[in-house]
């Protein structure tokens, strides 16, 4: 065996236990690098706006920085406010769907041998013969600790986009003192591709996912289901989540469809299947024409990132799955050693090729 070959499975072996070690760290220390990670995925998306509105307009950096930020906030804030309002509107219309909650669960209760009192509610059966209030409270005190945590990931992922804005317009010069002139040419170049990438990925895959939400709102609108702008909310949200998401969405809201219309099963197939067919035509045909191969991903690299990052960061994971692995092929294209899992990584060998030169 040649010197070179064992050194470079020495260097694999090396990078394979790095690479382990790098991914338990993220889940066991996510508190601090997720709003971090999630914090330079934001900044790398508008860095280019502030940049072509501060060559144009001559406004100053910093002050864009913070009108960005502050656009980010109140975005925030619209879209939680819609989800709470129509929390509230379900918790408040509930009383109008118990007795049709309650004739489902007596069917699945006759069909898996529930035990089943008519003369009790749906909460009395479901809290005392399935035996779930531990199961409740332990839902309650996470959903609450839940909101508590996101409320301040958001504020920190807030603070931390708003510093990388403003650091972003020395990062040329910090590169170029730091490093020597061919290092620099190569680092300068995959920050501009990975930045050129996930803001073609973020852009095309927002406005998708507004189509989407908008679309399954009309939907909702014209038959009539309540809470329709929940339903859009949902699939904008979800549609971020490659397949997986819009399957959560069109489950969950088919579900409520049943629950409303029941028994009037044909118009809940209809709103089933015209759910399934916007998030197909959007999902499946429409957007791999628009994304084009730019990101040059594997179908299966996909589903594999998603499985990895859910994982690691769960809900949050599985929308930034793309963009981080985006990342990790871009880098491994420009580091001689790690061009095999670039090809690997991608979708077809021979444009991860023409990449490398």
């Amino acid at each position: 065996m040649e010197e070179s070959d064992y050194q470079r499975k020495i260097y694999y072996i090396l990078l394979a236990s790095f690479a382990v070690l790098t991914g338990f760290l993220f889940k066991i220390l996510a508190s601090v690098f997720l709003p971090v990670i999630t914090a330079a995925l934001i900044a790398c998306v508008f860095a280019p706006i502030i940049q072509k509105i501060n060559y144009k307009f001559k406004i100053p950096w910093t002050i864009l920085a913070i009108l960005i930020t502050f656009f980010l906030f109140f975005i925030l804030l619209g879209v939680s406010s819609l989800l709470i309002s129509s929390v509230t509107s379900i918790v408040s219309e509930y009383p109008k769907y118990e007795s049709k909650f309650l004739h489902i669960y007596k069917i699945l209760a006759e069909n898996f041998d529930f035990r089943f009192d008519e003369e009790m509610s749906l909460a009395g059966n479901i809290w005392q013969h399935l035996k779930v209030r531990e199961y409740i409270q332990g839902i309650v005190f996470t959903l609450s600790s839940g909101i508590v945590a996101s409320g301040k990931n958001i504020f920190l992922v807030l603070i931390f986009s708003l510093f990388i804005l403003i650091e972003y317009r020395m990062t040329n010069r910090k590169i170029s003192y730091a490093f020597a002139d061919r290092a620099k040419g190569k680092i300068l170049r995959v920050i501009r591709r990975i930045i050129m990438e996930i803001v073609h990925y973020l852009s095309i895959k927002t406005a998708i996912s507004l189509a989407t939400g908008f679309l399954v709102f009309l939907v909702a609108i014209c038959f009539g289901m309540d809470f329709a702008v929940l339903w859009g909310v949902l699939a904008f949200t979800m549609n971020f989540i490659p397949t997986f998401g819009s399957i959560f969405s069109c489950g969950l809201t088919t579900m409520f469809a049943l629950v409303q219309f029941y028994p009037n099963y044909p118009k809940v197939f209809v709103i089933f299947t015209l759910i399934v067919f916007v998030n197909f035509m959007l999902g499946n045909i429409i957007e791999p024409r628009v994304q084009g191969k730019n990101l040059g991903l594997s179908p299966f690299v996909i589903i594999v990132s998603l499985t990895v990052w859910a994982y690691i960061w769960g809900t949050v994971g599985m929308i930034i799955a793309i963009p981080m692995t985006v990342i990790i092929k871009i880098i491994c294209e420009n580091i001689s050693y790690l061009h095999p899992f670039a090809i690997l990584l991608g979708n077809d060998p021979k444009q991860t090729k023409r990449d490398f030169q």
